[in-house]
């Protein structure tokens, strides 16, 4: 029997990937971390999988998952952090019988893999090793993947909705594809400043002192608002005969404007900048930071194939049957030019995590939560604690590794060459 040909776009883009074995590796390899990543609580954890306790059943580990999240909280018994204070009829503990944040008096000042430690049995045997506070480092490893694959996933999600909105927007309409009234210009113009000026820059004090990512939320609801009415004030004046006068709105040059203003500045240098003004940067806060500045090369890629997209028959054809702009941008002309955000969005992952353990490592990254970044920084400290620097070094590796596979996977396969 014939071998059944692609009948799609993405159906060809998806076999000439599986194709590539080492980029099908790498996604089994992402898989395989994300479940460790998703599984985490029942991995490595002071929190039982299940015990019974008064003669009734309990799975707190389900729960857990419930109040890291903040949608529940401990309630009687379970509302002490000291677990294994219970007198337990039955008790099943995670593999890793350590939380990241857990210390062991008994085993502190760097106690190797193979050194012997004061554990009542095989069950509590750091395996990875510990560090100066004595915290179990393959529980560490755990949140370090945890963190790593939130805030690269997260953050490049972040960069791809700003690129590919900005980008899309410019590669669709060029500089003489859109026009706007004067007045309504003028009126957006003016609601986008005072926007950004009532929403962030009067409450910069407020952002840098309070939960930065709620404080940004609640600036950005301020822009929208404002943003909305004078946008809207605009409309309702541009029906006026002496004011309907429209102009070509020159998306694609003030959008490639900004794309070269941020490449100018050094990517590093600017998270750092801002995170220097942070009073305590929690993931979501390097999640915001990162995305925010990784979105100019998805911009760049969308813009450069909705360049040649809109200029194919179908576009000109959907334009001619009267279709709006927002049908054809967003179905017919945005998905096929997605393919290489793919490939960024992949590279961008990589790179992320890699930033993201370098705020660590110099000390300004996530404050809350034990990293590969952190585990670094201890060994630098202590050049005689390997394992400190060999196991966080080796998963940024792999890591790093895997996506940059995916990546190359997914050029190829787009490609096509």
């Amino acid at each position: 029997m014939s071998k059944q040909l692609p009948t799609s776009y993405w159906s060809l883009i998806r076999q000439r990937f599986l194709e590539n074995r080492s980029a099908k590796w790498s996604v089994r390899g992402l898989m395989l971390a994300v479940c460790l990543a998703v599984l985490g609580n029942f991995i490595a954890g002071e929190v039982p999988i299940y015990c019974q306790l008064d003669n009734q059943s309990y799975f707190p580990v389900f729960k857990k998952y419930a109040v890291d999240l903040g949608l529940a909280t401990w309630s009687p018994p379970f509302h002490t952090n000291n677990w294994r204070s219970f007198d337990y009829q039955q008790v099943i503990y995670p593999l890793i019988p350590y939380a990241a944040h857990t210390t062991d008096p008994k085993n502190r000042q760097y106690k190797s893999p193979f050194d012997e430690q004061e554990v009542a049995s095989s069950r509590f045997h750091h395996w990875l090793g510990t560090d100066s506070l004595g915290h179990d480092v393959a529980a560490g490893m755990l949140s370090g993947l945890q963190t790593a694959l939130l805030v690269g996933i997260l953050s490049m999600l972040l960069a791809s909705l700003i690129g590919v909105c900005l980008g899309g927007l410019a590669g669709y309409f060029g500089d003489q594809g859109y026009q706007i009234s004067i007045v309504r210009l003028i009126f957006t113009s003016l609601g986008l400043y005072i926007g950004v000026h009532f929403g962030f820059i009067t409450r910069s004090y407020t952002i840098s002192e309070g939960v930065f990512i709620l404080e940004i939320v609640k600036g950005l609801g301020v822009l929208l608002i404002i943003l909305f009415v004078f946008n809207r004030i605009g409309f309702a004046l541009e029906q006026l005969p002496l004011l309907s006068k429209k102009i070509f709105l020159p998306i694609d040059l003030l959008v490639m404007r900004v794309v070269e203003v941020m490449n100018g500045i050094p990517g590093l240098l600017l998270i750092l900048a801002i995170t220097a003004v942070i009073k305590e940067a929690s993931i979501f806060t390097i999640i915001f930071i990162i995305g925010i500045v990784g979105w100019t090369g998805i911009a760049r890629f969308v813009r450069a194939e909705l360049l040649k997209i809109r200029t194919l028959d179908y576009v000109q054809a959907a334009k001619a049957m009267g279709f709006s702009h927002t049908r054809i941008f967003l179905k017919h002309a945005l998905p096929k030019a997605l393919g290489p955000v793919l490939i960024t969005v992949a590279f961008g992952i990589a790179a992320a995590i890699l930033v993201e353990a370098t705020l660590s490592y110099l000390g300004i990254g996530v404050s809350d939560q034990i990293t590969w970044g952190s585990l670094l920084k201890e060994a630098r400290t202590q050049a005689s604690a390997w394992w400190l620097a060999v196991f966080p070094g080796l998963a940024i590796f792999l890591t790093v590794l895997i996506f940059n596979m995916i990546g190359e996977g997914l050029k190829e396969a787009v490609d096509g060459r």
